[in-house]
């Protein structure tokens, strides 16, 4: 067997063994809860009733991580064919740059429209 055959396997292995353990766990928390006769809401305690749906979220940050990525690869153009900068430090450079922008941008955004709902 080869090398990756073992390391897939090992990784497998591996998430299956975390999403037992977490789903056991939890079972058995709430079972021991249960029997001492807590309170139900404490299992959606964690949940707003005022936060923005999921799906926003995820596409607002989506929509400007890849915007904040087309806009750095402009910019690494512009600045490779008029200032010379070399290809192999403009793109990467101005890619992580404008996607980390982007990703600021989406979290700020976020709290706004979480502030909305």
């Amino acid at each position: 067997m080869g090398g990756e055959v073992l390391i897939f396997i090992s990784l497998f292995l591996v998430v299956f063994g975390l999403a037992y353990l977490f789903y056991s766990t939890r079972n058995k928390e709430r079972l021991a809860l249960i029997e001492k006769g807590a309170d139900a809401s404490i299992f959606v305690k964690g949940k707003r009733e005022n936060a923005a749906p999921f799906w926003k979220v995820l596409i607002l940050n989506l929509a400007l991580l890849l915007m904040g990525i087309g806009i750095a690869i402009f910019m690494a153009s512009i600045m490779v064919h008029s200032l010379g900068v070399r290809e192999d430090v403009a793109f990467p450079g101005t890619i992580f740059l404008m996607a980390g922008v982007g990703l600021f941008v989406g979290f700020t955004m976020t709290k706004r429209l979480d502030k909305e709902y």
